[in-house]
């Protein structure tokens, strides 16, 4: 679409904005009386320029805060603070210098107390400037907070800064442009008011009063000086507010000498939660064998929740425990961890290597092997907005390594990479998970990632644990229909018990003008009553092409995926499975074929079963979980 219309419409404003000004200059430029000697001028804006600095100095101080407060709260005093700030600005100028009066007036209770000083003196000019300019800070800063990711704030706690701290470096560096620019809002207002100023403090002239008594005395000439001055320092604020500071070119940064981290001595964890995020219920015990664990759900399920309160994030989830020793009532920023937040997580406005030593305890020399060892050094001075998806989340991963962490929490870190950077960054975590010995917990929805990186897997769903134990385990036997779905095992199936370990896996959709008479019945390990419904599941890659197979099938669909083909069997009078081959095998669709499926191989659940899994044994002296044998429905 044409911009044109919208320039013309843009450009009919600039005109009519711009015109006065322009006028006024010109006139100025032609006379000959212009102002400038007239006694009290400069004293005049001596007084609202020390006025209006004051007054913004105070509205920064008290506003910006406040603006924090009402940005991260949802309460109803909030909302009534929030409608109180606004005020002012629905408020004519001379009503709010009325309202002042029975605050501050001579015969109000504070007047009365401060021997009616507060009124008629510079005092009563910088309470008149701040009750009207006020809002401009507190609305721009509450929105510029607003903005800000409030999981930055638990990023910085793991990373050890304490939440004073938190507040200057994260949220404060992180919404200054939206202060800063209330603040030049605030100081304009302020610089300006007449209407408050004069009924609170009439002497000492502002300069907006200065400039009222010349127009009523003597006309258009002598207000020609104060104007001029106001469009000047109105046009250094505007120009301050509306200055990008653009990155300065720096130095090309050179890594200090780079020295690895010490081998860590592996830790795994242990927990019992129990606790409540608004609606939702956590309730999640387990104890790790091994020091690196993978925690897989579906969205919602209470994954990030659980890793969050792992990491002191969320406090009074119940006993936590790193190696022996406990952590639950230690705060996060002392718990010296690592932290890779869900969504890339970088500071706003900082390079990358003032990203990778922001922890309060980072060793620079750590932070150089890091960046060395994730491909990085040729980015220190890269903002976050220039760096690709796959550099964020390396940074991220430095960033929280640089510390020597006890243990690493990782909250979905690949999410958001594309499938190259992808495999590339886990194969490299896996190899750093080897070399350096890292503790680590990782949040995934994808089964794949947690068999890459963890030695166990616990799955769960709706804020409850439904199974957890070593991954081949929990892959080879899951512990419910649900978990086999979790786990992306395709061929989740139904069919009828008959006794002595076998199904009856027969499709009663079957076309009965071509299907085998014969029923198809699958062989397992398991007893159940005859005559039960139950649901059964054999895993892709434990279904084989032999030709000497026991269930003859026929090739419905293959899908080549470079090193490997999935194909879609349908067995004979009986259901489609989904088969991972590494390569074709001499197969085509339409072809028939025979597999085999070893009885071990596929889990069985009765209807009534399916779904429940064993409870948590829960040490009584600890309220940690024991030790919980794998259960085989």
């Amino acid at each position: 679409m044409s911009r044109k219309p919208l320039q013309f419409l843009g450009g009919l404003l600039i005109v009519y904005l711009a015109f006065p000004i322009v006028a006024f200059l010109d006139r100025l430029v032609r006379s000959h009386q212009r102002g400038f000697g007239v006694p009290g001028l400069w004293s005049a804006l001596v007084v609202s320029v020390t006025s209006s600095t004051i007054s913004l100095a105070l509205i920064t101080v008290f506003g910006v805060p406040l603006a924090f407060v009402l940005a991260r709260s949802r309460s109803r005093l909030s909302t009534a603070a929030y409608v109180a700030v606004l005020l002012p600005l629905a408020l004519p100028p001379i009503m709010s210098g009325i309202l002042l009066i029975y605050l501050i007036g001579p015969y109000s209770f504070l007047g009365l107390h401060l021997d009616r000083n507060l009124t008629q003196s510079m005092v009563g000019i910088v309470i008149a400037q701040t009750f009207v300019s006020a809002p401009f800070v507190v609305v721009a800063a509450k929105s510029a907070f607003e903005s800000v990711d409030p999981a930055l704030e638990g990023l910085a706690a793991t990373l050890g800064h304490r939440p004073l701290a938190r507040f200057w470096m994260v949220d404060v560096h992180s919404a200054l442009p939206g202060i800063r620019a209330g603040m030049a809002l605030a100081w304009l207002r302020a610089f300006g008011e007449y209407g408050a100023v004069v009924i609170i403090a009439y002497h000492p002239f502002s300069l907006p009063v200065y400039t009222e008594e010349q127009f009523s005395a003597t006309g258009l000439p002598a207000t020609q000086a104060p104007t001029f001055l106001a469009l000047c320092f109105a046009a250094a604020a505007v120009l301050v507010m509306e200055l990008h500071w653009s990155r300065r070119r720096r130095p090309r940064l050179v890594l200090p000498e780079a020295v690895g981290p010490p081998v860590a001595e592996p830790m795994a964890m242990a927990f019992d939660l129990d606790g409540s995020v608004g609606t939702f219920r956590l309730k999640v015990t387990y104890r790790a064998i091994s020091h690196r664990i993978a925690i897989v759900g579906p969205s919602g399920s209470g994954k990030s929740v659980t890793l969050r309160a792992l990491a002191g994030l969320i406090p009074g989830f119940g006993s936590v425990y790193y190696g022996d020793r406990e952590m639950t009532r230690i705060a996060a920023e002392e718990r010296h961890i690592g932290y890779v937040p869900q969504g890339l997580g970088l500071l706003p406005g900082r390079i990358v290597w003032r990203q990778v030593n922001f922890a309060v305890d980072a060793i620079a020399a750590r932070a150089a092997w890091w960046l060395r060892t994730l491909h990085l050094e040729d980015l220190l001075d890269r903002l976050p907005e220039q760096l690709s998806g796959g550099q964020r989340q390396r940074v991220s991963l430095a960033r929280a390594l640089s510390r020597d962490p006890q243990v690493v929490f990782l909250d979905e870190p690949f999410s958001a990479l594309d499938a190259p950077v992808r495999h590339e960054l886990l194969r490299e975590v896996r190899r750093l998970q080897h070399q350096a010995g890292l503790s680590t917990v990782i949040v995934t929805h994808d089964p794949d990632e947690a068999a890459i990186l963890a030695d166990e897997i616990l799955v769960i769903a709706n804020g409850e644990l439904l199974q957890a134990g070593p991954c081949a385990e929990v892959f080879r036997q899951p512990a419910s229909p649900e978990v086999a779905r979790l786990l992306r095992i395709d061929n989740v199936l139904q069919g009828m018990a008959l006794g002595g370990g076998v199904i009856d896996a027969s499709d009663e959709n079957e076309d009965t003008q071509v299907a085998s008479p014969q029923p198809c019945l699958i062989q397992t390990d398991t007893e159940i009553v005859a005559g039960t419904p139950v649901t059964w599941c054999v895993r892709p890659n434990q279904v084989q092409l032999d030709p000497g197979g026991r269930y003859p099938a026929r090739v419905i669909d293959l899908i080549e995926l470079g090193t490997s083909v999935t194909a879609t069997l349908k067995l004979e009078g009986g259901p489609e499975l989904q088969v991972w081959m590494p390569n074709r095998q001499y197969q085509e669709i339409g072809s028939r074929c025979a597999v085999s499926i070893e009885p071990a191989a596929v889990s069985v659940w009765s209807a009534a079963a399916a779904g429940s899994a064993a409870p948590d044994q829960v040490q009584p002296e600890t309220g940690i979980p024991a030790e919980t044998p794998n259960t085989t429905h």
